[in-house]
C-alpha cells in the first residue's frame, strides 16, 4: 500500500479496530486475505473463516503462526460451527463468497449455497451470538446489472441483475439489511467494481496471462473486446473499505468502490502481451453473445459513481490501466 493510503489506513486501524477481535470470511481468499495483511499489525485479533474452496492457506501463511490470529477452516454452511467462530467477535467482515459470475449459467445452486444460504447462516450466527457490532460486506457493481445512469451511483433504481452472481449478491444485500434493522447492530456494503491484484485466480487479466502460457502466439478474446469496465487496485480496495468503517453514518450504508475511469477488454490484452513481451500475438475474438458479450450476463459498460466515498477522504491511487498492469506484472515471474 503507498505510503499516504497506508497512513490513513493505519490511523483508522487504531481508531476503529485496536484491541477488538475481528472475523474476516474468506480471510484466505484474495481480497480477505490483503484485508488480513492490513489488520494483522495492529493490535487487532483476527479470526480467518475459509472453507478452502477458493481461497489458499498460503496466502495467510506469514500469519498462521502469530498468536494474534485464529484461522477456522470451517464452512459458512455448517451453522452450529459458524455460531462458535462468531462468538466474542465484534467485528464482521465478510468476504467469503463463489466469485466466478460466469459459473451461474451452468450452476446457479452454487451462487445460492455459496452467497445467500452462506450469508443467511452467517446472518443467524450474529443473531444468536447477540455481540457483533458491525458487519460489512463485499457486494459487486453486478447488482445494477445494466444501469441507465453510467457512471452508475448507489441510489440507482431499480436494481436489475442480468446474472444469477449479481441476483445472489442483491439478495445478500436484502439479507443484511433486513438483519441489521431488525437485530441492532451496523452494516456497510461495498459494491465493488472489477478488483485485481496480486493472489487472485480469477478475472481477464490473469485468464490472459494463463492462455498466452500455453499459447503465446494466439489470444482467444470472449466477447468483442468492446467490453468496458472499471479495473481497482486492491490496496486502493482495502483503503476504501477501511475508510467506510470509519466515516460510515447510517444504520446500513452503501458504498460504490471502483476507479475514476474504465478500459475495454482488447486494450487489457494488449497490455498483457505487453507486459509478456510478446509479439505478433493473433487476438481471437469469439464474437460473444447478445451483442459482443463474453458470456450471458455479463455487463458490457460498467463504471461506479464513486464522489460519496471521495467525500469522506478515500480516493484511488491508480487508474483502471496501472491496475491491470500491476496485476500482470505479479503473476509473471520477476524480471532481472
Amino acid at each position: 500500500m503507498s505510503a499516504n493510503g497506508g497512513a490513513v489506513t493505519q490511523s483508522v486501524l487504531q481508531r476503529e479496530l485496536k484491541d477488538k477481535n475481528v472475523l474476516v470470511t474468506g480471510g484466505a481468499g484474495f481480497i480477505g486475505s490483503h484485508l488480513v495483511d492490513e489488520l494483522m499489525p495492529d493490535e487487532v485479533t483476527v479470526t480467518v473463516l475459509d472453507n478452502l474452496s477458493s481461497g489458499s492457506a498460503s496466502n495467510i501463511e506469514n500469519w498462521l503462526k502469530n498468536p494474534s490470529l485464529v484461522f477456522a477452516h470451517q464452512d459458512l454452511l455448517n451453522l452450529d460451527n459458524v455460531v462458535k467462530v462468531a462468538r466474542g467477535c465484534e467485528t464482521v467482515f465478510h468476504l467469503a463468497a463463489n466469485p466466478e459470475v460466469r459459473i451461474g449459467t451452468t450452476s446457479p445452486k452454487v451462487h445460492y449455497e455459496q452467497n445467500i444460504l452462506a450469508t443467511f447462516n452467517l446472518l443467524e450466527a450474529i443473531r444468536k451470538v447477540g455481540n457483533v457490532k458491525m458487519l460489512l460486506f463485499t457486494s459487486s457493481s453486478t447488482v445494477y446489472g445494466e444501469p441507465t445512469r453510467v457512471p452508475t451511483p448507489e441510489d440507482c433504481s431499480p436494481l436489475k441483475p442480468i446474472s444469477i452472481y449479481g441476483s445472489s449478491k442483491l439478495s445478500c444485500e436484502a439479507l443484511i439489511t433486513g438483519y441489521a434493522y431488525t437485530y441492532g447492530f451496523k452494516a456497510i456494503i461495498y459494491r465493488l467494481a472489477n478488483i485485481v491484484g496480486p493472489r487472485s485466480k480469477h478475472g481477464v487479466a490473469y485468464d490472459f496471462v494463463q492462455k498466452l502460457r500455453n499459447n503465446p502466439n494466439e489470444l482467444e478474446v470472449l466477447g468483442d473486446g468492446t467490453q468496458t469496465k472499471s479495473y481497482l487496485f486492491i490496496d486502493d480496495c482495502i483503503a476504501a473499505m477501511l475508510m467506510g468503517l470509519e466515516k460510515a453514518e447510517s444504520q446500513v450504508d452503501t458504498f460504490n468502490v471502483g476507479s475514476e475511469d474504465q478500459i475495454d477488454v482488447k486494450t487489457i490484452a494488449d497490455i498483457v502481451t505487453e507486459e509478456m513481451g510478446l509479439k505478433n500475438v493473433r487476438l481471437r475474438f469469439t464474437g460473444g453473445v447478445n451483442g459482443g458479450r463474453g458470456w450471458i450476463g455479463d455487463v458490457k459498460n460498467m463504471l461506479l459513481e464513486t464522489s460519496k466515498l471521495k467525500s469522506k477522504g478515500w480516493k484511488p491511487k491508480h487508474n483502471s490501466e496501472q491496475s491491470v498492469r500491476l496485476t500482470v506484472r505479479g503473476i509473471l515471474p520477476k524480471r532481472r
